[in-house]
């Protein structure tokens, strides 16, 4: 736990982000039919998916450690990834849905994916609303990293899985290339994978930050 404590990533993480907001918007990106610059939007849609399941991934270890351990400070690291992770699933939904409007003509079309994606948020939706309805402290740690550990894998063949098994206006799903293997040029590289890396470490700083807030609080609260 010593790491949320250091400082270089969380510079690290600044950095990155700030270099991919302002090169996502003034480099060359490649000229695509019907995407034309909305294709710009590829540099933040993805990267929040990829920060969702970065703190989702984590979560489910804390899931783990708690069932391991029985320690509190693990339920805790790993509830307070899950509400981090359900912000980035939002911001995944909102950039996908402001993409879909532009390239398929409304916010949403009933794609495969979009539903399926969907789909996983009523999932830790229902996470939320089972962990808030049970009172007794140990019954809904144990239960809600029972189901954490469950959906998790869930999660990642609703979004990664199903959607390629069928027809998608996705890249890279339904037989429908993804960007790189045919035109993703260097130029948008250099930005996409930084941007990865930028907030997935935001979102990881996100938790931190929850957790040790949630921390102070379930302290205080045994004292007294």
């Amino acid at each position: 736990m010593k790491f949320i404590y250091q400082t270089w990533w969380k510079v690290l993480a600044v950095v990155l982000v700030f270099y991919t907001l302002i090169a996502g918007f003034l480099l060359h990106v490649v000229a695509l039919p019907i995407l034309h610059e909305t294709i710009r939007n590829l540099y933040f849609h993805v990267p929040m998916w990829m920060a969702m399941f970065s703190v989702f991934t984590i979560s489910v270890v804390y899931s783990i450690l708690y069932l391991n351990t029985g320690k509190e400070e693990y339920d805790i690291a790993s509830v307070e990834c899950i509400n981090t992770g359900m912000l980035f699933f939002v911001l995944g939904l909102l950039t996908g849905m402001i993409w879909a409007k532009y390239t398929w003509g409304e916010f949403w079309s009933n794609d495969p994916k979009q539903n399926s994606a969907a789909i996983a948020f009523l999932l830790y939706c229902a996470y939320l609303v089972l962990r808030n309805s049970i009172d007794e402290e140990q019954k809904r740690a144990k239960i809600s990293a029972i189901y954490n550990i469950f959906a998790f894998p869930i999660m990642v063949v609703l979004i990664m899985v199903l959607p390629r098994l069928t027809d998608s206006l996705h890249p890279g799903n339904g037989g429908n290339p993804a960007f790189g293997k045919y035109d993703l040029e260097n130029s948008m590289r250099v930005v996409l994978y930084p941007a990865f890396i930028g907030w997935s470490l935001i979102g990881v700083w996100i938790a931190t930050l929850r957790y040790r807030m949630s921390l102070i609080e379930y302290k205080k609260n045994a004292i007294d």
